[in-house]
């Protein structure tokens, strides 16, 4: 239809999971065009630097009906720019699919649905983009949803650190079950931060977090797009 609601996407594509406590699951990804960001380890440039297609909500929704029992992802570049993405995770979910919402941490996350689980960024410095952050947002997530930290340096963990004894730790209940259920999330950044040192470091600290390493680039580790 002429006037049916659209959003504009990088890609869309069938692969495995490669973060978050669903790590290893197969996923339906619909990555979404535009950032507002510019990290510096950004791995999805694309998603800013080329147009993507205009596709309908109905059309992405009959998509991930070919794979019914995977979940879906809605990712970017950062999904919440565009003002239809809030009508795919409604219909998704009306559709009885397990959402996941990929963002980066700037965007206010008051609208998007509770049933939703958020995957949110907490940029650290070496990012260049911690002070971009929605400083309300911690307080808007539940207990399910999982917050994710980019490590590049020891000065990025140790900033890491402190966010989580000064803000997440803030709220003793939401806290213990982000702790409990694994969904505080530490990734080192590519050719950055090797992995091993990253678990050094929270073994020695004892952290209540989960060492997050990007399967997909395991398993396809010359493939920039569609895993």
């Amino acid at each position: 239809m002429k006037n049916e609601p659209c959003l504009d996407i990088s890609e869309k594509f069938f692969s495995i999971q490669g973060e978050s406590t669903h790590a290893g699951r197969p996923c339906v990804f619909i990555r979404l065009t535009g950032c507002n960001l510019r990290c510096s380890y950004c791995d999805a440039r694309y998603t800013y630097e080329e147009t993507g297609n205009r596709i309908a909500v109905s059309r992405l929704v009959d998509y991930t009906s070919n794979y019914p029992g995977a979940i879906v992802e809605i990712t970017g570049g950062e999904p919440l720019l565009q003002e239809n993405v809030y009508l795919l995770m409604d219909r998704l979910l009306s559709a009885k699919r397990t959402v996941l919402l990929e963002t980066n941490g700037s965007m206010n996350l008051e609208r998007v649905p509770q049933d939703v689980i958020k995957i949110v960024d907490i940029k650290c410095p070496d990012s260049g983009m911690h002070k971009k952050m929605d400083p309300a947002n911690p307080e808007r997530l539940s207990g399910k949803d999982e917050i994710k930290f980019v490590i590049s340096s020891r000065p990025d963990y140790e900033w890491a650190v402190n966010f989580i004894k000064t803000r997440l730790a803030a709220d003793p209940g939401r806290y213990e079950e982000w702790t409990k259920n694994g969904r505080i999330l530490f990734s080192p950044a590519a050719d950055r931060l090797k992995p091993d040192q990253l678990a050094e470091w929270i073994l020695y600290d004892n952290l209540k977090v989960r060492l997050q390493i990007q399967v997909h680039k395991i398993l396809w580790p010359k493939e920039a797009r569609g895993v």
